[in-house]
Order: C-alpha cells, then sequence, then structure tokens
C-alpha cells in the first residue's frame, strides 16, 4: 500500500480520496483504462451504500464523524480482477447511436445503465470529438473505467456516425450494471424485511438518507449459476411466453463466455429450439452480419467463432437438439463457415509490408433454403477485389457444403461431432417441432 495512502487507514477502512488514490496505483498498469474520481465523482454511489468498480460493487461505511470509507480489500480486489482482464482493441461491439432510440436524461443519483449514460452525455455535447475538447480535464468514467480512452467512432460514407467500445469492456459493464441490480434488491430485501420486524416505535439505524443500508451484504455480487441444459429441447416460442422467464434467465452465467451474467435467451431461428442463455455481447457476437435475408458479409470476428473459440461456440450452436441431430449449423451459420473455412484458399492476397493479406470484404449469399437442400446454392464472393467488383469464388451446393462442415467438425471438435448426429434423439421432445427425416438422397439427411 502506497504511503499517501496510509494514514487514512482504520480498521481496515479507508477514506474516498485515499481509495481513489489506491485505485489509481493498483491499476497503473491495466489493459482497461481507469479514472480518477472513481469514488468521489458521478456516478459514484457513496451515499446510497456502495461503489461500482469493475464488474464490482464495493459497499462504503459512514463513520461516526459523517466521513465516508470503504474497505480496503475489497479494492484491491476489484483491481486484481480488472488488471486480469485482457482487451482487444480491434474486437468491438456497437453501443449506439441505434435508430429510433429516445434520448435519456443521465441522472447522477440514477443506477449505471452505461449505454443510455453514454448515448445521453455523447447526443448532448454533439459528438465524442467536441464533447473532449468541451470537458477536458473532466473524469468520464463507469464503475472506474475511463470509457472515452476506448471509445471509437465510425461514419459510413460521412453521414452515419456510430460508438463502439471493445468486447471486453462491454461485458465488464454489462457486468457492473447486473451487480448493481443484484445488490440494490438485496437491499430492498433486507430494508422490507426490517421495517416488518421492527417496533414502529423504534427509530431505524444504520441506514443513510436514500433508507439504504450503508453495509454491504455479505456477497456484493450474488454468485451466478453456469448454466446445465436446463432448458434443453424447449421451444423459445413457448418458453419466452411464461411468466418469470427473464428472472430465471438472469441468474445464470453466460453459456458461452461463463463469466458475464446472461442477459437474453439464444435460440436457433430454423429449429426454434432454445440454446442456453448468453450475455449480450456473445449474443450480438454470434448474430450473422445480414445484407440481405440471404446474403450476409464475413466479418473478421467468425476468425473467434471458427477459430479462437471454436469449441466453446460448436458446442453451443448443437445445444440446438435439431442442428446436433443433422450435425450441421443454421443455414446463415454454415454459409459463414463455407466462405471464412472451407474457400479461405479461394480468396485472392495482396502485398503488404509484412507479407500479404486477403483482398477486399468477403460476402456469401444463398439461393433456396435448408428445406430445399437439393436446390439450395451457396455463392462465395469478393466485394471490392482489384480483379473484379464483385469476384465470384466458389459456388458450393449446400449437400457439399454440410459434408465439409461434418468432415471439418470430426476434425477440429471431436467430442462435439460425437455427440451430434442422427443416432442422438434422445433429448429431442416427442411433439415439439420434429427434424423431419429426408431419405431421398443417397444417405439418410435429416432436414
Amino acid at each position: 500500500m502506497s504511503e499517501r495512502v496510509m494514514p487514512g487507514r482504520t480498521d481496515g477502512l479507508i477514506t474516498l480520496d485515499a481509495a481513489d488514490a489506491l485505485w489509481g496505483d493498483l491499476t497503473a498498469g491495466s489493459a482497461v483504462p481507469t479514472a480518477s474520481g472513481a469514488f468521489t465523482r458521478s456516478p459514484a454511489h457513496a451515499r446510497a451504500g456502495y461503489v461500482l468498480l469493475g464488474s464490482h460493487v464495493v459497499a462504503t461505511v459512514r463513520a461516526s464523524g459523517g466521513q465516508w470509507s470503504v474497505p480496503e480489500p475489497e479494492v484491491r480486489r476489484a483491481a486484481a480482477e480488472l488488471n486480469a482482464v485482457g482487451m482487444d482493441r480491434q474486437d468491438l461491439v456497437r453501443i449506439g447511436p441505434f435508430r429510433g432510440a429516445p434520448r435519456q436524461k443521465c441522472d447522477a443519483e440514477t443506477p449505471l445503465r452505461w449505454r443510455r449514460r453514454i448515448t445521453g452525455e455523447l447526443q448532448e455535447s454533439g459528438g465524442p470529438e467536441r464533447a473532449a475538447r468541451r470537458d477536458v480535464g473532466r473524469p468520464h468514467h463507469l464503475a472506474g473505467i475511463d470509457w472515452r480512452q476506448i471509445l471509437v467512432e465510425q461514419s459510413r460514407d460521412g453521414t452515419q456516425r456510430t460508438w463502439w467500445l471493445p468486447r471486453a469492456v462491454v461485458r465488464l459493464l454489462d457486468a457492473a450494471e447486473h451487480a448493481e441490480t443484484r445488490w440494490l434488491q438485496a437491499a430492498r430485501t433486507r430494508q422490507a424485511s426490517a421495517a416488518a420486524t421492527e417496533p414502529p416505535s423504534h427509530p431505524r439505524r444504520g441506514r443513510d438518507a436514500g433508507g439504504l443500508q450503508t453495509k454491504g451484504p455479505e456477497g456484493p455480487t450474488a454468485s451466478l449459476r453456469p448454466y446445465d441444459k436446463e432448458l434443453e429441447g424447449q421451444l423459445y416460442s413457448v418458453l419466452s411466453r411464461k411468466p418469470g422467464t427473464s428472472r430465471r434467465v438472469a441468474g445464470w452465467a453466460c453459456a458461452v463466455c461463463r463469466t458475464a451474467p446472461a442477459t437474453v435467451l439464444d435460440h436457433c431461428h430454423e429449429h426454434g429450439y432454445v440454446r442456453a442463455p448468453v450475455c449480450q455481447s456473445c449474443n450480438t457476437q454470434e448474430r450473422p452480419d445480414h445484407l440481405y435475408s440471404n446474403d450476409i458479409r464475413v466479418a473478421n470476428r467468425y476468425t473467434r467463432l471458427f477459430h479462437t473459440d471454436t469449441d466453446d461456440w460448436l458446442r453451443h450452436w448443437h445445444r440446438c437438439t435439431g442442428c446436433r441431430a443433422r450435425t450441421t449449423l443454421p443455414l446463415p451459420h454454415l454459409a459463414a463457415w463455407t466462405a471464412h473455412i472451407a474457400c479461405r484458399s479461394l480468396r485472392p492476397t495482396h502485398r503488404a509490408p509484412r507479407g500479404r493479406t486477403p483482398c477486399g470484404a468477403l460476402r456469401v449469399s444463398w439461393t433456396g433454403s435448408q428445406n430445399t437442400p437439393r436446390s439450395c446454392l451457396l455463392t462465395v464472393t469478393v466485394d471490392f477485389c482489384p480483379s473484379g467488383e464483385h469476384r465470384v469464388l466458389a459456388r458450393v451446393p449446400y449437400r457439399e457444403a454440410a459434408e465439409r462442415f461434418r468432415a471439418w467438425l470430426a476434425e477440429t471438435a471431436p467430442a462435439v461431432a460425437a455427440a451430434a448426429g442422427p443416432d442422438r434423439l434422445d433429448g429431442l421432445p416427442a411433439q415439439f417441432r420434429p427434424v423431419i427425416a429426408d431419405t431421398s438422397g443417397e444417405d439418410l439427411e435429416l432436414f
């Protein structure tokens, strides 16, 4: 602990100013930039009994002299976890603005709601560049993270501007928002329980002006339970209408990254079966980038889906009973795989300072659908190639693409391949949307 923090320490507690200094010292080398004023400036919630640090809730305590303090070990723990986070500045997630989204007023006393805060601040200030000139020296932090240092602004055709943050930071802020929600729920439960058992004439103790207990719960963030196939084989159309489903989903950790809290229930659009609860970041990463209903752009993010985290994503997609029985992927994902993996050697390259780089933008389209496999044809092209604006690399029939994928799956993820196939139908519901056998081919194909 630095010498300048030492004098403020009392029984494991340090003042908010000392905690700010300690937070800055401990996170100086973090891949995620942090900001000063995490404890003492908006949107800190010291008077409400807590402050957000990264993905953690740190409880605040009001001493007898009216001074606010925080436990030093909690600050150190939050800093250690933030320092362990790796960040790829090229792996970005769009955070706004979105068409039709209303402008939100950002109140310093409201919960995090980090997307609304960033969008509201940037809209009011007229964009990141103008805001940066106006607010030089002003800290812009959310959960102790200086988001302005890593905000990326992109424009398309010089007209529409969009704002992006690295995926690791989006997951951190989502986790912070989830932790705060759980903390507030626990605080309200304790407050209601105390009000029910406390004599009416007895003055309430241990609460500040905001009505929340100043001492945090035993666990600032309730531990998320891992997903264990509880929803396997169920139809999304049925489950999504059941009361309490959203609260149930929020109790799970994301089934893909297993670190962030789940926010949505991912499902297969071809068969309708639920896959698993996932976080917003993973759900966005998986979503195909459709140009048209039968045409998708194959961006660099597919490198993570089919290379870096292949086992996790293949296992996730095969949580759909229909896809697992067919040993394939939904048509948009299979088309992206065909373009990104099967046709990779056909893509032209051009010279670059460090070797050769792929040319143009990869795109794949198809005619027909997976329901008519004999007539379904995938067309892989490169847009903006010097040798042709829309150069066609390959035309692959659906059945050939499916066979190539099965062979690749057996080599790349043998455990996933071993659990797939038409003889793995134990979890298939008896009545819900059965997988129909197509016996017109050379061998048994399931569609």
